[in-house]
């Protein structure tokens, strides 16, 4: 069960630098730090929770890692069509759409 809520943890921790991975150049220093920022945060939740480094934990959390990159970019990508502002930060065009949904 611990697992699961790692795993879904850093699912929601990756949306975000998803989001911004897909809004950079390709192979870009952003694009790299986007991708390899969230490790440190995966490995300090591996201490912090107790789950440790088994085999097991390997596949679920890469799993979740690249899951909330590229749902992150692809969220990007849905926002990017419907609104022509958009930037590389998901909380920011989050508040966004919602004071502009919120006006209506």
């Amino acid at each position: 069960m611990k697992l699961l809520i790692v795993a879904f943890i850093v699912f929601i921790f990756n949306l975000p630098f998803g989001y911004w991975r897909a809004n950079v150049k390709k192979f870009s220093l952003q694009w790299a730090l986007a991708i390899h920022l969230p490790v440190p945060f995966v490995v300090l939740l591996r201490f912090t929770s107790g789950i440790g480094f088994a085999f097991i934990t390997y596949p679920i959390l890469v799993t979740a890692f690249f899951l909330g990159q590229f749902l992150g970019g692809r969220f990007y990508l849905l926002i990017k069509n419907k609104n022509e502002l958009v930037s590389s930060c998901m909380p920011c065009d989050l508040i966004k759409m919602f004071f502009a949904f919120a006006k209506k």
